[in-house]
């Protein structure tokens, strides 16, 4: 086992001075390596020591320039300090260079989101869903996008499927309520779903404000 492996294990056993003591070694032993410093960056920004975290990631890139790990550490510092088109330039970065799975593409459609560029958004965040339809926050996101977009028949099902495998998604019937009273006659199931929303989370003002404009309206 490597000085890389021992620092993770350590990490994993939340001895985060040994992992420190690890990284360090093995940055030492192969300084010419990104690994050492992508992992040595990624225990700096857990431990909210994010300026730090940003120079090693840095150094990784500047050794590796297709070290998709170190584009995806430092975009998500940047996307976390709210430098969202620095992030969504890095999470497209990670992509190219063959990070995979579901959060790079999910972050990157936030990272546009944040940026109020929700059409470039939805490609991304519709792949992230392709990759894991299962994760709710992926299909939250991506059916609020769509629904914003005024793409309703999209997103519907989306939402649908949101409340059939977490009933008490508050956000889901929030957001399926508004869809139904804005984009449909169906009056009766946006206030159902509206209901819903601030029947599970009681303080949800704005699902229960909605609810009685629409009451009063009819």
């Amino acid at each position: 086992m490597n000085y890389n492996e021992l620092g993770i294990q350590a990490i994993q056993e939340e001895n985060y001075e040994k992992a420190m003591e690890l990284f360090t070694k093995a940055i030492e032993e192969s300084p010419e390596e990104a690994i050492g410093y992508i992992n040595f960056g990624n225990l700096l920004a857990s431990m909210n020591e994010n300026e730090r975290a940003e120079r090693f990631f840095q150094k990784a890139i500047t050794l590796d320039e297709q070290a998709a790990t170190a584009f995806y550490s430092l975009a998500n510092l940047y996307y976390n300090d709210e430098r969202y088109a620095e992030a969504a330039k890095l999470y497209e970065k990670a992509i190219s260079n063959g990070i995979e799975g579901p959060d790079a593409y999910f972050m990157l459609g936030k990272s546009f989101d944040k940026e109020g560029h929700t059409k470039l958004a939805l490609p991304y965040l519709q792949r992230a869903y392709e990759l894991d339809a299962s994760d709710i926050q992926i299909k939250l996101t991506y059916g609020i996008a769509l629904a914003s977009m005024e793409m309703f028949e999209q997103a519907e099902p989306v939402f649908k499927e949101i409340i059939e495998a977490d009933p008490e998604n508050a956000d889901a019937h929030y957001n399926l309520g508004v869809l139904y009273a804005v984009s449909t006659s169906d009056t009766e199931a946006a206030l159902k779903h509206l209901k819903e929303a601030f029947t599970i989370q009681p303080n949800y003002d704005q699902a229960r404000y909605v609810y009685d404009m629409i009451a009063l309206r009819n």
